[in-house]
């Protein structure tokens, strides 16, 4: 995949802990450091959209657990309501 250049202006403090990061982590470069972090960042942002519709569409139409439900039914009918405690 092509690449564009794009200018990204950053405060000193920023560009000397990443130019810190940069020797712990073998001399990897400004560049490479920065398009990971926009990796993923878009990646949160995907996972979190697809979370919301997730969350919205359960909101809209809860699941139908019709095993739970029939559980409850035989458990509640298994009992034994007349017995003295």
């Amino acid at each position: 995949m092509g690449r564009t250049q794009t200018l990204v202006q950053l405060t000193a403090e920023i560009l000397a802990e990443l130019d810190e990061l940069r020797a712990r982590e073998g001399g990897r470069s400004r560049s490479e450091l920065i398009r990971e972090a926009i990796e993923r960042y878009l990646a949160e942002q995907r996972e979190e959209t697809i979370d919301r519709a997730i969350v919205e569409g359960y909101t809209r139409q809860p699941s139908e657990d019709l095993g739970a439900e029939w559980a409850a039914r035989a458990s509640i009918a298994a009992e034994n309501w007349d017995r003295p405690r």
